[in-house]
């Protein structure tokens, strides 16, 4: 078995679940590369030393650049700030190292552009880890969306809620409140949310073509994490936008960190003229199916049995499910981090590059920053999507 020679920049959250992935791949999946563990990178040199320890890296480094130039290593996973993807992603190109990378992308269009032209000029596997196209739900609904069984599509509706942020106490910037800090996160909801929304739903539905939005940002001042001293917010707390899609259906998208009781409430509906899809996250190993129209001897005939089916995606048929367990048992939210790696690792064995690489993240960073460009001038904006 060839080995996969992993240098993982980060051990917050993105670091222990792509770790995870890691350990977990060849238990599951039959491919050729076996990941190793050869090194962590982080500024707190005790805090990667633990990270190392419980997850099994060879060694830590305290400067990416040691990792992303170190000749025993294959891979540069990218779990670190969005401030911090730019140079990192551009190094790693540079050195010939294959490139895997947290969402948002970039901090930018200027930056996602760049990024995405240093990986393809030098000819690296790369990918974007939007986890969720991974759910085995999600990815059934690409399934019965490419087998025509929503038919032309009306609308897309998505939400993604939370409720973290609500206190005005919570400071922002440092380890662990970065997402609060624009300097280090570009943007708020937009980037850290809606980005899964948006992939999802040009991943189903096609290209955004323009959009018009509206933020807030609620608690208007934080005290810095880092600094101590108080200082204007400068991320949105709330998004919703109006969406135009290339295939002539309507977007609805609301995001928002002060939904109170809304944990990670992942949502989307579509709606066409044969069928519609529904999707839960906090009941992740359900897809909802309204069937309209039945495919029968090759013609789409009206049914006499039409109603909402909730499809429990744990049976062998459904995606990635027959790597796993019997029907009637469901994977978690880990998992999904595994399917990514294991089609990035088939996409390496097969030579068919793995979606969504850099180029395809980089229309998602379009739509974000058309979403921020738009409400901060209170008008429709195309998004300049490509796909």
């Amino acid at each position: 078995m060839k080995e996969l020679r992993v240098g993982m920049i980060g051990y917050g959250f993105m670091g222990r679940t792509h770790s995870n992935a890691y350990k977990r791949l060849t238990d599951f999946f039959p491919v050729e590369h076996k990941p190793v563990l050869k090194a962590v990178c982080a500024r707190n040199a005790e805090k990667a030393k633990a990270f190392a320890d419980n997850w099994g890296y060879e060694r830590i480094e305290t400067d990416w650049r040691k990792v992303v130039e170190a000749p025993d290593i294959d891979l540069i996973d990218i779990g670190s700030p969005n401030d911090t993807h730019f140079d990192i992603a551009l190094a790693a190109a540079r050195n010939g190292k294959m490139v895997v990378c947290e969402k948002p992308l970039a901090m930018n269009v200027a930056q996602a552009e760049e990024m995405t032209k240093a990986v393809e000029a030098a000819g690296v596997p790369n990918m974007v880890w939007f986890n969720y196209r991974r759910v085995p739900a999600i990815a059934l609904a690409k399934q019965l969306v490419d087998e025509g069984r929503v038919g032309q599509a009306f609308h897309y509706r998505a939400t993604y809620l939370q409720d973290w942020t609500i206190s005005a106490d919570v400071p922002q910037g440092g380890a662990g409140l970065w997402r609060l800090d624009v300097d280090v996160a570009g943007s708020g909801v937009t980037g850290d949310l809606l980005a899964h929304s948006i992939d999802t739903a040009m991943w189903l539905n096609g290209a955004i073509v323009r959009v018009v939005a509206k933020t807030k940002t609620f608690v208007t001042e934080r005290v810095h994490a880092v600094t101590g001293k108080v200082q204007p917010v400068g991320i949105d707390d709330a998004c919703m936008f109006l969406a135009e899609f290339a295939n002539g259906s309507m977007g609805t998208f609301e995001s928002t960190r002060y939904a109170r009781g809304r944990k990670n409430f992942n949502t989307f509906e579509m709606n066409g003229a044969d069928g519609s899809l529904y999707f839960d996250l906090e009941e992740p190993e359900y897809l909802q199916y309204f069937e309209y129209k039945q495919l029968q001897s090759g013609k789409k005939l009206e049914s006499h049995v039409t109603g909402w089916r909730k499809i429990h995606t744990t049976n062998s048929e459904h995606p990635y499910m027959n790597r796993y367990w019997v029907p009637g048992t469901c994977i978690g939210y880990e998992h999904t981090f595994l399917n990514a790696l294991a089609d990035f690792v088939m996409g390496i064995e097969s030579g068919k590059p793995t979606q969504p690489d850099f180029r395809n993240a980089l229309q998602t960073q379009k739509v974000c920053d058309a979403v921020i460009e738009s409400a901060n001038s209170g008008r429709w904006m195309d998004t300049g999507v490509t796909l």
